[in-house]
């Protein structure tokens, strides 16, 4: 499926930048959906700006605009990754953006380590990497993860916590490596302060 297509579930505000290029199946558009009302919900809980919010609502539609893409697509645009090809798709979809113009680094970064985090993400990768796990429509931890999604507005750092620490328990479950992104991420959220 291709960007630009019309979805009756949601409004037209939040899909402002599914690109022409994405390889989505009609499920995964849906994901998508569902993770850009939770970014608005959460934005305009939060009085964030416009321009800021924006931004959010890009990073998510980029985000998995490369998932449904065949390995040879997913080759071409993340030539440097390394590790399983379902971590493939956000570099891939990263390095497509950039060449389309995209230049907004937080997008970029966001969108290129959405599975992962990253130490040095802005306010964009956080609440991308926090939305793309806990929208409504995953079916796992379904209790669990609600209640962290109304927390984030209150929370943000909290949640951020307790959604890397589920994030890093199951790729270390799944036998993986551990990307050194996501080891980094994690010992950032992890650092007390005296």
């Amino acid at each position: 499926m291709t960007g630009g297509s019309a979805h009756a579930g949601i409004s037209p505000a939040l899909r402002p930048t599914l690109p022409a290029w994405a390889e989505m199946t009609p499920e995964r558009v849906a994901h998508v959906e569902r993770v850009a009302t939770l970014v608005s919900a959460w934005a305009e809980r939060m009085g964030v700006h416009d321009s800021e919010r924006n931004r959010w609502l890009k990073a998510v539609w980029l985000h998995d605009a490369l998932r449904d893409a065949s390995r040879e697509t997913l080759g071409q645009w993340a030539s440097s990754s390394s590790g399983p090809i379902e971590l493939w798709h956000g570099p891939a979809a990263a390095a497509r953006a950039k060449a389309e113009g995209e230049t907004d680094r937080g997008v970029l970064d966001a969108v290129r380590y959405h599975s992962l985090g990253l130490a040095e993400w802005d306010m964009v990768g956080r609440v991308l990497y926090c939305a793309d796990y806990l929208e409504p429509g995953r079916t796992f931890d379904v209790a669990a993860r609600a209640e962290l999604a109304a927390l984030f507005p209150r929370d943000v750092a909290g949640v951020i916590r307790a959604v890397a620490r589920a994030r890093l328990s199951y790729l270390a479950r799944s036998g993986w490596p551990l990307p050194e992104p996501m080891v980094r991420f994690w010992n950032s959220l992890s650092v007390v302060s005296p």
